[in-house]
């Protein structure tokens, strides 16, 4: 395994803070039952996703 460089390290962090912001909003939404807070987390998760699959170390 390769060693990572400092900005692989601050993506994946980034990625890592969206989708686990994304789920607590989900949740939150759920409990609440606030279909805008669901709508929120969901592009958190989203964004998540996006970056980690368009970001190639």
């Amino acid at each position: 395994m390769t060693p990572r460089s400092r900005p692989d390290h601050e993506i994946r962090r980034t990625v890592v803070v969206l989708g686990a912001a994304g789920l607590t909003v989900i949740a939150t939404g759920a409990v609440l039952d606030t279909l805008w807070l669901l709508g929120l987390g969901v592009w958190g998760v989203i964004a998540a996703m996006v970056i980690e699959l368009v970001y190639q170390p």
